[in-house]
C-alpha cells in the first residue's frame, strides 16, 4: 500500500523558514517526478513546484521563485521543500504528490496519482 507522510509544517513569522519532507513507504519511486501542491482554506489545490526522478531538474510556480526549493533523496524515498522568505499568502496545506506520467512540466492536480495528507503551514504578519 503506497503511503506518502508529509511534516514539518508549522507557524512561523513572515520572513522565516520552514522545511517541509515526504516520506514514501509501499512503493519506490525513484522513477518517478514529484511534486508539493498546496491548498488555503477556500481555493483550489495549487501546483508549488516539481523535481524530476534523479533531481538534476525542478520546475516552480512564479510566487515561489527564488524562495522554495525542491530536493529528494532518492536513497531514503523521501521528498522535501525548503520554504524561505515565508508570506502569509504562503499559508496553505502543503501535500506531496507523485505522478506515474513521464512527462515532464506538469502542473495540474489531475496529473499525480498519488498524494499525502497534507502539512498544515501557517505564516503570521
Amino acid at each position: 500500500q503506497v503511503q506518502l507522510v508529509e511534516s514539518g509544517g508549522g507557524l512561523v513569522q513572515a520572513g522565516g523558514s520552514l522545511r517541509l519532507s515526504c516520506a514514501a513507504s509501499g512503493h519506490t519511486f525513484s522513477t518517478n517526478t514529484m511534486a508539493w501542491f498546496r491548498q488555503a482554506p477556500g481555493e483550489e489545490r495549487e501546483f508549488v513546484g516539481a523535481i524530476s526522478w534523479s533531481g538534476s531538474s525542478t520546475y516552480y510556480t512564479d510566487s515561489v521563485k527564488g524562495r522554495f526549493t525542491i530536493s529528494r533523496d532518492n536513497a531514503k524515498n523521501t521528498l522535501y521543500l525548503q520554504m524561505n522568505s515565508l508570506k502569509p499568502e504562503d499559508t496553505a496545506v502543503y501535500y506531496c504528490a507523485v505522478t506515474l506520467n513521464k512527462r515532464w512540466n506538469l502542473r495540474r492536480a489531475l496529473d499525480f496519482d498519488y498524494w499525502g495528507q497534507g502539512t498544515q503551514v501557517t505564516v503570521s504578519s
